[in-house]
């Protein structure tokens, strides 16, 4: 479409048709137009107007004696032609703050986040749970079990077993029970206990180093002069790498607000099939892993998705980074019919309260 004046006229009355549309998912004609909205022209202008957009592929009759609706096409060309996205409301931001303020782990966070999101768009939310390269360690405690055995007295019990409760930087819990190849006494595990925090804590800024980790590992080890102690040291140390590595997160995304894809009312024939898809995740994560554009926000609008079963929705998306971790997305899915403008506004809002909070 040219941007003449004719051509600003005509953006006019696609915005227009846009907006009737998803408000009231009926078909538009230029009578309604002129009724609802200024823009200054006769009623014979905008069909002539219509007419035009009609030729472009930008609008269509989904009836004979009809209105007119959006195509996938049009609803790309309004969408390239919002240059600013409005910041949410003072009240909003609030509500979001506090929303992530009460969260406590990662897994918490993803799970308030689409929930949120869900409710301030109305549509189905997402997000991509951050790949990290490394958990790192937030905490650690060493709680003693099982005193007892050869030498134990009531002023010195021996410990043959111990709970590791280790608390990752995504905010996993893991609690292991490690059998201790030798005796150790209270005051020696919990002299441990700090030394192995730091040194597992310490991977955690920006990119861990696995091998630097080793190096420091075995350089402590050496200092510890009591054979002992020193092969109960590294035991402890190997069951809390293993948390941490299985403490990676898993590629996955969390959903929230399912049943708005039934409310809209646009899949009738493609429900099923849909809700299966986004079930199973596989479509939602191969899209993702093809979404590398830096744009704040990405819009995928229809058959631009290249899979058919999302060939009637619209998503809507924007990546968010976490500390130690690849950047993943959150976004919300919908019809091809959404409120482009309010979704784009709350999923980059929350994206970067996101981030925000995850680099705390």
């Amino acid at each position: 479409m040219s941007m003449d004046k004719a051509g600003d006229r005509r953006l006019d009355v696609l915005r227009a048709i846009v907006s009737d549309y998803v408000e009231t998912q009926e078909p538009v004609g230029s009578k309604a137009l002129v009724e609802r909205h200024s823009l200054g022209v006769s009623a014979a202008t905008i069909r002539n107007d219509m007419a035009v957009l009609e030729e472009e592929g930008l609008i269509r009759q989904p009836h004979t004696s009809a209105g007119r609706i959006p195509t996938d096409k049009g609803y790309r060309f309004f969408v390239d032609q919002i240059d600013q996205i409005k910041p949410l409301s003072a009240p909003e931001r609030r509500a979001i703050t506090e929303f992530f303020e009460q969260a406590v782990g990662l897994e918490d966070v993803m799970e308030r986040t689409v929930r949120l999101l869900a409710h301030l768009t109305h549509q189905t939310a997402m997000i991509e749970f951050p790949a990290f390269s490394q958990s790192g360690l937030r905490h650690l405690e060493l709680v003693p079990l099982g005193s007892g055995g050869a030498g134990a007295t009531a002023a010195t019990p021996v410990i043959k077993k111990v709970l590791a409760i280790v608390i990752s930087l995504t905010g996993r819990v893991d609690q292991i029970l490690v059998d201790l190849p030798t005796s150790l006494s209270e005051n020696t595990l919990n002299e441990l206990a700090t030394p192995l925090e730091n040194l597992f804590g310490e991977t955690s800024t920006d990119q861990p180093d696995s091998s630097r980790t080793n190096q420091d590992i075995e350089a402590w080890l050496s200092t510890l002069s009591d054979p002992d102690t020193r092969e109960s040291a590294q035991i402890l140390a190997e069951a809390i790498a293993t948390a941490l590595a299985q403490g990676q997160a898993e590629t996955r995304i969390v959903l929230a607000g399912m049943a708005n894809l039934s409310r809209a009312g646009d899949f009738q024939d493609t429900l099923t099939p849909l809700v299966e898809a986004l079930e199973e995740q596989v479509v939602l994560l191969n899209l993702f892993n093809e979404m590398r554009e830096p744009e704040a926000v990405s819009v995928i609008i229809g058959q631009e998705s290249g899979h058919e079963v999302l060939r009637d929705t619209a998503i809507v998306s924007s990546r968010y980074d976490a500390t130690g971790a690849s950047a993943a997305h959150v976004g919300v899915i919908g019809p091809t019919r959404m409120d482009y403008p309010g979704s784009m506004s709350a999923v980059r809002a929350v994206a970067r309260y996101l981030s925000r909070f995850l680099h705390q």
